[in-house]
């Protein structure tokens, strides 16, 4: 993958992708692959918005069985199993437990009805995805960390998990292999309309500011939260800010389901890279859209909720790293101020402007396969190409063939003799799929590379070595950030953030005041 801006230049396209976070890399992805001449750009880098800030959680939504939002979750469920199946690497399952005390919102037997739904409604999947009951001493079995005062029960059930700013660069990389061309850090300024038709796009280089024009037949807008600064879309949308804090490792491999009694939001508590994950909160933003800050009436508010769940309560200075995000929603044809941002649907809807420019509106990471494919049915409909969605059996571009957990358990027994610890060796294998063949030849070679970048984290520097090569970075927080989430999973320090930096100079070619500029780029990202 290689950032390549003259690329566009004197190109027709069928369809120009304008955004890069998953609805935009699964669009571009899905068009390539029906053969239309597909062209991506990102004004940032990719997946670096909402889509590296979710709670990297693909599942049905147990939620919103609540307010009846059968069809989502029934959607949901399907991508979810579809995703299983076709990404095996990239998306894995996790339990949740679900327990139940004597002042939860809901009561046994309505938990139990709600996983039947659930289960009834994934009926495709696998039985070891479906709900178990637990009695409150076998719950606290499996969930010690809790507090067991008017603890009554416990359930458990299966959704999935992945990392997803990967899964965006995987998208991205399916879709150069199938003849996209995708540059990120190329913003799109102005658009040009022939008999109100808008045909050309004027495009921005973020580093030269050199300007250049792409004719486009059909144009998408993936651009999530920034829609709301488009005159044509902004009353379509109302934008809602997710806050999630990185903790210690409290669980192992099953994750947590849990109700704030403050508000009776769910939230939740989920192992990642070795760490724990808790979020997320859901509020209102009008704030500045390229900086979405946490408040500490966001941190005040997950370390509340979590510590009435906790036997041993988490402090302010035990968070390790915190990011936020901001949803893009449908704007409700009906909406009352009352409306809390909870109560509002995730579904999706494509928008199509009267000069022919199309707008993809609200979504979720796990539905966004399903609605790009509808997005792209659109576009080819326009176009008069009858080629049908090529993504829904198709393995992920970095998927390995065969059986995975024949060739997963193979990969980490090679990973092992190449001397990479036990648990970087997992999640190399997840983070890469068959694309870790080569991190192995460069610690053949070099043996040091199978080492640790920061000791608390499972990231070696083949990894980092690899992804500065080969994966379109730009920038060092595009490294540390998206490619290995190191500024979130760890406290780095401006000497950590140097030793990265020098690391990578020569693949880079960062002289010493480029490596100065990127730690500076970098500093404000990092938790004191």
């Amino acid at each position: 993958m290689k950032r390549n801006f003259s690329a566009l230049i004197n190109q027709q396209f069928d369809l120009l992708v304008c955004g890069g976070g998953v609805y935009g890399a699964w669009t571009a992805y899905d068009a390539a692959l029906r053969g239309l001449k597909v062209v991506i750009v990102e004004q940032n880098d990719w997946g670096s918005a909402t889509s590296s800030a979710s709670s990297k959680l693909i599942h049905g939504g147990l939620r919103y069985l609540e307010t009846y939002d059968f069809k989502l979750v029934k959607k949901s469920l399907k991508e979810r199993q579809i995703l299983l199946q076709t990404a095996p690497h990239r998306v894995w399952p996790l339990r949740f437990g679900l327990p139940v005390y004597k002042h939860s919102r809901m009561g046994r037997l309505q938990y139990k009805t709600g996983l039947m739904l659930y289960d009834s409604f994934s009926k495709d999947a696998d039985p070891a995805m479906r709900h178990r009951y637990f009695n409150r001493n076998d719950f606290l079995e499996h969930f010690p960390l809790l507090t067991d005062e008017a603890l009554t029960s416990g359930f458990s059930y299966a959704d999935a998990q992945t990392d997803d700013a990967r899964l965006v660069i995987e998208l991205i990389s399916g879709a150069m292999r199938a003849g996209a061309t995708c540059v990120n850090y190329c913003k799109l300024t102005d658009l040009l309309e022939n008999n109100a038709h808008a045909y050309t796009a004027t495009v921005q280089d973020q580093h030269t500011q050199t300007e250049h024009l792409i004719h486009a037949r059909q144009i998408v807008y993936t651009t999530g939260q920034w829609l709301t600064d488009d005159e044509q879309s902004h009353d379509w949308c109302r934008l809602t800010k997710g806050v999630h804090l990185v903790m210690p490792a409290v669980l192992e491999d099953e994750a947590l389901l849990l109700t704030a009694k403050s508000d009776g939001r769910v939230f939740f508590m989920i192992p990642w890279y070795g760490f724990t994950i808790l979020g997320t909160t859901d509020t209102e933003y009008h704030g500045n859209l390229e900086q979405i800050t946490v408040d500490a009436e966001d941190v005040a508010y997950l370390l509340t909720a979590a510590n009435d769940y906790l036997k041993h309560a988490w402090r302010e200075k035990d968070i390790i790293g915190r990011f936020a995000g901001v949803r893009v929603l449908k704007q409700p044809a009906q909406s009352a101020s009352s409306d809390t941002p909870s109560s509002i649907s995730r579904d999706w809807e494509l928008k199509t402007a009267p000069n022919g420019v199309h707008y993809a509106i609200g979504g979720k990471l796990t539905s966004s396969r399903s609605d790009a494919a509808s997005i792209v049915d659109t576009v080819c409909e326009q176009l008069d190409h009858h080629i049908g969605c090529a993504t829904q059996d198709k393995a992920f571009p970095w998927a390995p063939r065969g059986d995975y957990v024949e060739w997963s358990v193979f990969m980490q027994i090679r990973a092992i003799q190449l001397n990479i610890d036990v648990e970087s060796a997992k999640w190399l294998v997840r983070r890469h799929g068959k694309q870790v063949f080569e991190i192995f030849h460069k610690i053949e070679r070099e043996p040091d590379l199978a080492l640790r970048i920061i000791p608390s984290v499972p990231f070696i520097y083949a990894d980092l070595i690899h992804c500065a090569s080969n994966e379109m970075v730009v920038h060092l927080d595009d490294l540390i950030r998206r490619r290995l989430p190191l500024l979130i999973l760890a406290k780095l320090t401006e000497d950590n953030l140097r030793q990265i930096a020098t690391r990578i100079a020569n693949i880079m070619n960062w002289d010493e005041a480029t490596i100065k500029r990127e730690i500076r780029r970098c500093l404000p990202q990092i938790l004191h």
